[in-house]
Order: structure tokens, then C-alpha cells, then sequence
């Protein structure tokens, strides 16, 4: 297996990239809009060609480098079937997996962040996307985010995997890379230990983060897999490409 950990610094986001050696086969998951052509070059390098992207959930955050990466090197488009994108040419469900050559990746029903958010697990490793970040979790005070659900989503399900299972989430906003199933059920300040639900919700409800700068922006243009919606402000253009300021956790 090829594998590849990428990073956008502006909204500090993760794309991770998977190649089948035998096939040349590849899927990014979590591509962001500005660094596609990094993506197209990586991929070039290591003689591999895209035939899927993934990502885990409608971002708030940032757009999407799916459809671009689709018109430019004519992958298709994987998305949850359960958020019912008309622009996605695969939907992906928990229990059916995704092959890509020798890669299979299993999606994992994982809300609470977002109603329709999915991790993707691989192997020994599982993409966690925004609901289980290093010592931290995804915010849930939009898109129908509810606590409970994702305290449930991290304990009966991320929790549940093998310890040694090594965690790669979709953003790090302090340098860090990679973290495990056994350190976050320990560790994580929000969710490890034996932290009950009620203290969880008490956390989440106080986290006094601020509104995202360019959700009004974001969700819909995600929504259409990665198009800037019309209407973007004069002075918000740049963040069609370039999205700062909007922790997601």
C-alpha cells in the first residue's frame, strides 16, 4: 500500500492519499480545493492514477477539491448516502465496502459533528475525519451537530476498534499527526478516561468557538461536491480557495 499524509496549512486540514501498488489505483480522502494540483502532482510522481475521492462529511470549513479533481483527472466523486449529493457518482454506506484495487476501505456511520459524517477505516488505520481529532473532537453546534450522537459515535464505535489502531484525523491545529485508538480512549481531555455523557455535553456546550467565518459559503458549495456557490461576497471570493480562521474543534 502507498500512502501519503498531506496537509493544507491555511485551514489545517488533512488529505490522506492511498495507492494500490498493483493496480496504480488511488483515492485522496478529504482533498481541499487549493492544493489539488499538489494532489495531481503527488500522485503523478508515484506513477498512481485517482479514481475516487472521499470525503468524510459536508465541511464547513473549506471547499471541497472533488469536482475540480473530477474534471481535471476524471475520478468520480464517493460521498455518504445518506446526505443525498446529486453531483456524487458513488454513495457510500456503512457495511458495503469500497474497493480500490487491493485498498478496502470500510465506511463507518460516525454523526454528531455533522448528521452525516463517516470515518473510513483501513487496515490498521482509521480516518476519522472531524468526529475524533488528537485529544480533541469535532465542534457540534452546527448542521445538525448533537453531542450525545457524537459521544455515542466515538465510545460504540471508534472506541470498539483495536487499540493499536492508528487514528488520522482530518485536521490538527497544533502540529501534530497521528494518534491511536488506546492514547485517545486515555488521553483525549473530551471523551477519554471515564468521562460520562453529561460531562461531555457540559464541554461541548461551552467551548465558545466562533461561528465560522464562511459556513454560509461552504456548506451549499459542498453540497454541489466543490463549486463556490454564487453570491460570495467581493471580500470573501478568496475564501473559495482559501479558508482561514474557522477551528473545527
Amino acid at each position: 500500500m502507498i500512502f501519503r499524509q498531506l496537509f493544507e496549512p491555511v485551514s489545517s486540514t488533512y488529505t490522506y492519499l492511498l495507492g494500490c501498488p498493483d493496480t496504480g489505483q488511488a483515492i485522496l480522502i478529504d482533498p481541499v480545493l487549493p492544493t489539488w494540483q499538489r494532489d495531481l502532482a503527488e500522485l503523478s510522481r508515484l506513477s498512481l492514477k485517482l479514481v475516487y475521492t472521499l470525503d468524510t462529511h459536508i465541511h464547513a470549513d473549506h471547499i471541497t477539491a472533488a469536482r475540480k479533481l473530477r474534471d481535471e483527472a476524471q475520478s468520480r466523486i464517493a460521498h455518504p448516502a445518506i446526505d443525498a449529493l446529486p453531483c456524487a457518482d458513488l454513495t457510500l454506506e456503512e457495511g458495503t465496502p469500497l474497493m480500490v484495487g487491493s485498498l478496502r476501505i470500510d465506511p463507518l456511520f460516525t454523526p454528531g459533528h455533522t448528521d452525516g459524517h463517516h470515518a473510513y477505516r483501513f487496515g490498521d488505520r482509521v480516518f476519522t475525519g472531524d468526529a475524533l481529532l488528537i485529544e480533541a473532537c469535532g465542534r457540534t453546534d452546527f448542521q445538525n451537530g448533537d453531542a450525545p450522537t457524537l459521544y455515542r459515535s466515538v465510545h460504540d464505535k471508534l472506541f470498539t476498534l483495536p487499540d493499536e489502531t492508528l487514528v488520522y484525523p482530518a485536521h490538527d491545529y497544533e502540529g501534530r499527526f497521528i494518534t491511536s485508538i488506546a492514547q485517545e480512549k486515555q488521553r483525549n481531555p473530551r471523551l477519554g478516561g471515564d468521562r460520562p455523557l453529561a460531562e461531555f455535553v457540559e464541554i461541548m456546550d461551552n467551548l465558545k468557538l466562533a461561528y465560522p467565518k464562511f459556513i454560509d459559503y461552504a456548506v451549499p458549495g459542498n453540497r454541489e461536491c466543490g463549486q463556490c456557490p454564487a453570491g460570495v461576497p467581493d471580500d470573501l471570493m478568496q475564501y473559495c480557495e482559501q479558508i482561514g480562521e474557522s477551528r473545527q474543534g
